[in-house]
């Protein structure tokens, strides 16, 4: 099982997406800093995953929710939840 997933980061609000086949271990390495991509934006939060039965199948996924088209798809999927993170965001201030 390989899994594609997406991080946010509570820094910059930027999006990372990628995919692997341990996914407990891959963001052990996220929340360490030893993924250059994501180590500068640290804290990141997983924000959405899923599993895909191959490798090929997740890396298509991942391509997939980098274009325009998967990020509408995400900001979709995630509209209660982001929504959310906007609210607790303003209340902060």
């Amino acid at each position: 099982m390989t899994f594609t997933y997406v991080l946010r980061s509570d820094l910059d609000g930027q999006w990372y997406t990628g995919s692997t086949g341990d996914l407990r271990a891959r963001l052990r390495l996220h929340t360490e800093g030893r993924v250059r991509s994501t180590a500068g934006r640290q804290p990141c939060r997983l924000i959405y995953y899923e599993a895909c039965h191959s490798r090929v199948d997740a890396f298509r996924r991942e391509r997939f929710l980098k274009t325009g088209k998967g990020k509408r798809f995400l900001q979709n999927r995630l509209a209660e939840f982001l929504a959310g993170l906007r609210d607790n965001k303003s209340e902060r201030h």
